[in-house]
């Protein structure tokens, strides 16, 4: 393992290291990422990815805070994981652990609407989903 991977997965441990991704965020390259790794990736990253992305555009959610849904939401986009994403049942888990970092920082601010909204476009990707599948923690 190469010291850059190691220290990849220190940065999903605090808020100083996620905000690192921020510059690989873009709405571009989130719809991007999403349209291409969707069913791959699984109901939870995908819903992870919206309820932060719904929750960086609430117009309530203080500015502040901005930066750790982005940092998160770009190590997703980030083409190099720690865990790289064509490995089979692990490739997305340390995406997932990022995303789950930060909607846990922000959760306060996460509403019904927007988790509603955001189960709303992971049925529109993956048709039917049990609700068991919206779990994150």
């Amino acid at each position: 393992m190469s010291a850059h991977k190691y220290i990849v997965m220190e940065d999903l441990e605090d808020e100083d290291g996620i905000a690192k991704y921020e510059k690989y965020y873009s709405k571009e390259g989130l719809i991007d990422k999403l349209l291409k790794v969707a069913k791959k990736a699984g109901v939870k990253v995908i819903y992870a990815v919206f309820l932060l992305y719904y929750t960086l555009l609430d117009d309530t959610f203080p500015s502040k805070e901005k930066l750790i849904i982005i940092g998160a939401l770009g190590y997703f986009i980030f083409p190099f994981d720690f865990i790289p994403d064509v490995i089979p049942f692990l490739g997305y888990t340390d995406d997932l652990l990022a995303l789950i970092f930060a909607i846990r920082k922000v959760y306060v601010h996460v509403t019904p609407e927007i988790e509603e909204h955001s189960k709303v476009q992971v049925r529109s990707i993956f048709g039917e989903v049990d609700e068991k599948e919206f779990n994150l923690f």
